[in-house]
């Protein structure tokens, strides 16, 4: 995985955009405006993923390359370092956890105008 392919699958999400909120290297992809993976663009390849609190105090056990989400809620998001160590299937697995986390916490509404550009379904 490299930031291109990252860039592309968090894109092919519905109702997903990216921008440069924070500086001009932090790159934030957000879906309906609510932020489910942001990525440096400088230093070690990493990215940030929301997950449930318990599920993301196992992964940091159970892996090396998982730690608590840097400059985040340290409780609901995790820091993924790119290394090789962990497959790229089972990142883009955390990407759509982490997608489908930030979906149900949207007001009906929003969820609703998602759900009809076909963005509830499991990508």
């Amino acid at each position: 995985m490299n930031i291109e392919t990252l860039r592309d699958y968090c894109l092919k999400k519905e109702g997903v955009t990216e921008s440069f909120p924070f500086d001009e290297s932090t790159l934030v992809f957000k879906v309906m405006n609510k932020m489910f993976a942001l990525t440096d663009l400088e230093g070690p390849f990493s990215i940030n993923l929301k997950c449930h609190p318990i599920k993301a105090i196992d992964l940091r056990e159970e892996f090396t390359a998982v730690m608590p989400g840097y400059h985040m809620n340290k409780r609901h998001w995790n820091t993924v370092v790119i290394d090789g160590s962990i497959g790229d299937d089972m990142i883009y697995q955390w990407i759509d956890d982490s997608y489908h986390l930030v979906v149900m916490s949207l007001p009906k509404k929003i969820r609703m105008e998602l759900s009809q550009k076909g963005g509830l379904h499991h990508q």
